[in-house]
């Protein structure tokens, strides 16, 4: 009855057309906030997934690194034993040093010098995001380099044609005094075999080459590195699979999993896609007013048909009820129209691009967007608590009109 009551309401022709133009205006405005809402969400889901992927190409599922100090050791019955743990995919042995740099007779600089073995693309993607040259880390014969793109150019560094080799310093362990700096640090020679291209903070920070140089340099021996870093297998989470490791490995060594290396990123992702939730809703409680409005000229519209629905016996809460119904269709209609505006624009934004990216990059060049089934369920909750507020004042004073039958 409820139902039947509010939907012939909605539908039927008011005395006064300014009524049904306000009702289809308050329709219109949470219309427009919706589909705001979803696809900025969606964009922002976009951007996070790229960011994801772009992470997920240079930092592993699982990193196992020292409590305390810069190394590990991990015999080799040590890393079969991991190799067999549930979920381990694959896993590669690292070197990570900060390292001055010098091409040539040029400028220093300084960088990360992140040394890997064999196994390292089976673990990270930076393979894959080589933009000039090749990848190549080199042998004892001859150690290699692959930069980053903007430390490349910082250096001065030509990867495809240059044979000058990179100068590399790093410092040396267990000196317990020198007299001049050059006792403090190792050299090597890398020559630069290519660039990768992934995201600033990689491109202009780091330089992969062979573990086997980095140990040569630093004197470390062979079961000793900076970190394992470790690959799940697909459909295995990330926190499951540190659990696992974390029961074989005990406390001696620090688990991290790829959320927690890089907690600080996500947190602000996070934070940012929640203040645009709470501002969009701000601005959908103000287009709710629209409805106030609506529905306070339909009581008045309506005064002759609650005195009957009273008369025949009828409860102020049925009277209430009918109006917070009424509400919520105008809340409903709009929010259903909004998902399926901002449905086809993120499909269109997929295939064609609408709306592209100011400047040039290197990864996409329109919004990215991606469609969650929460945001639609959250915005859905979201709509249903601000449809029941702007309702309930009117409702209620629906509710609480008084008979006056007139005898004729």
């Amino acid at each position: 009855m409820i139902w039947q009551f509010a939907s012939r309401y909605f539908r039927a022709k008011k005395s006064t057309n300014a009524i049904n133009i306000i009702a289809w205006v308050s329709v219109s405005a949470i219309a427009v906030g919706v589909a705001a809402l979803i696809i900025i969400l969606s964009v922002f889901n976009g951007f996070e997934g790229l960011v994801k992927s772009l992470y997920s190409s240079f930092y592993p599922s699982v990193k196992v690194s020292p409590v305390s100090g810069k190394s590990i050791h991990l015999t080799a019955d040590q890393l079969k034993k991991i190799a067999g743990v549930k979920g381990v995919a694959h896993m590669t042995e690292v070197i990570e040093e900060k390292a001055v740099l010098r091409y040539g007779d040029g400028d220093q600089t300084i960088a990360v010098l992140k040394g890997v073995d064999s196994n390292y693309n089976q673990v990270a993607s930076v393979n894959k995001s080589i933009v000039r040259g090749h990848y190549d880390t080199g042998d004892e014969l001859a150690y290699r380099a692959v930069l980053g793109l903007e430390l490349e150019m910082a250096l001065g560094v030509d990867v495809e044609r240059s044979l000058v080799p990179l100068t590399v310093y790093l410092p040396r362990r267990n000196i317990t005094s020198v007299t001049t700096p050059e006792e403090a640090l190792g050299s090597g020679i890398l020559y630069p075999s290519g660039s990768f291209a992934i995201q600033q903070e990689f491109n202009s920070k780091y330089v992969i080459t062979h573990i086997d140089f980095m140990r040569g340099v630093l004197g470390m021996a062979p079961d000793e590195m900076s970190a394992l870093e470790i690959r799940a297998q697909a459909g295995v989470d990330d926190n499951d699979l540190k659990v696992r490791l974390k029961q074989l490995l005990g406390n001696n060594y620090h688990l991290e999993t790829r959320y927690e290396q890089n907690q600080s990123l996500y947190a602000i992702m996070q934070t940012e896609k929640w203040a645009v939730y709470v501002i969009m809703s701000f601005i959908m409680v103000i287009a709710a007013f629209n409805m106030i409005g609506s529905l306070y000229m339909l009581v008045m519209e309506k005064q002759k048909d609650i005195t009957i629905l009273k008369a025949m016996g009828a409860r102020s809460s049925l009277i209430t009820k009918i109006f917070l119904m009424e509400g919520l269709i105008i809340a409903g209609i709009g929010t259903l129209i909004g998902f399926f505006i901002s449905i086809v624009f993120c499909v269109l934004q997929e295939k064609f691009g609408l709306v592209k990216l100011q400047g040039q990059s290197f990864l996409v060049d329109s919004y990215p967007v991606s469609m969650h089934l929460m945001d639609f369920v959250l915005v859905s909750i979201t709509i249903i608590i601000i449809g029941v507020a702007a309702s309930w004042y009117p409702a209620r004073r629906a509710g609480r009109q008084q008979v006056a039958l007139k005898a004729t």
